[in-house]
C-alpha cells in the first residue's frame, strides 16, 4: 500500500472512530458535518474525499462496531475447545465489546438503525446475520447436547436482547467486572441440572 492509500485509510478510520463517538453521545440527526470536520480537524467538505455523504459514514460506523466483534467472536469461538468453553465465548467478547472499545460504534448500531435508509441497509443486515449465526450455532450446539432448553431461536434474541441492555445499567466502578457478569448471565441460561459439570 503507498502512503497516499495508506493515509486516506488511516484519516478514514479516525473519522468513523470520531464518528461513533458523536453519534453515540448527541445523536445521528443531531450531528452535523461541521462536528465530525472539527472533531478531526478537517473542514467540512473534505469529509467528502473520504466518504460521499453523512449517511455513508453512518453506515461505516455501525459496520465497524459488528464486523469488529464478529471477528472476535470467531477468534474466540475457534480457541475454545469444549462446548462450555464456546458459550462461555459468546457472553464475554460480546459484552467485552459492547462496554469495552467497540461500544460507541455498537450503540449506534443499536440505537440509530431508524436513521438508515433502505438503501443501506442490506449490506448491514448480511454483518448482522453473519454475527448472530455464531450465537445460533453454538447455541443450537449447547441444546443438542441438553445444555440450554431447546427454543434456540428465541433464545439467541432474548439473550442478545438483554446483553444489549446492560449499556443502561452496567459501570465498571460497580461490584461486577465485565468477565463477572458474563459467567453470572451464562449461568442463568443453562439449565439448572448441568449448571454443576461445566
Amino acid at each position: 500500500m503507498n502512503n497516499l492509500a495508506h493515509d486516506h485509510n488511516s484519516r478514514r478510520m479516525e473519522l468513523v472512530l470520531a464518528a461513533a463517538s458523536l453519534f453515540r453521545d448527541q445523536g445521528y440527526e443531531r450531528t452535523t458535518v461541521r462536528d465530525l470536520g472539527h472533531a478531526v480537524g478537517l473542514q467540512s467538505g473534505s469529509l467528502f474525499y473520504h466518504f460521499r455523504s453523512k449517511e455513508e459514514i453512518l453506515v461505516a460506523v455501525m459496520a465497524l462496531g459488528i464486523t469488529r466483534t464478529t471477528e472476535q467472536l470467531e477468534s474466540a469461538l475457534a480457541r475454545a475447545d469444549t462446548l462450555n468453553a464456546k458459550l462461555a465465548a459468546l457472553f464475554h467478547v460480546h459484552l467485552h465489546s459492547l462496554l469495552g472499545e467497540n461500544q460507541a460504534a455498537l450503540e449506534v448500531m443499536l440505537y440509530e438503525w431508524r436513521s438508515v435508509s433502505e438503501a443501506a441497509r442490506p449490506g448491514l443486515i448480511v454483518l448482522r446475520d453473519r454475527y448472530e449465526a455464531l450465537w445460533q450455532g453454538v447455541l443450537d450446539e449447547a441444546a443438542a447436547a441438553g445444555l440450554v432448553r431447546s427454543d434456540t431461536r428465541l433464545l439467541r434474541r432474548t439473550l442478545l436482547g438483554s446483553l444489549h441492555w446492560t449499556v443502561q445499567w452496567f459501570h465498571p466502578d460497580g461490584d461486577m467486572s465485565v468477565d463477572e457478569l458474563a459467567e453470572r448471565m451464562l449461568a442463568l441460561v443453562l439449565r439448572e441440572e448441568n449448571t454443576a459439570t461445566r
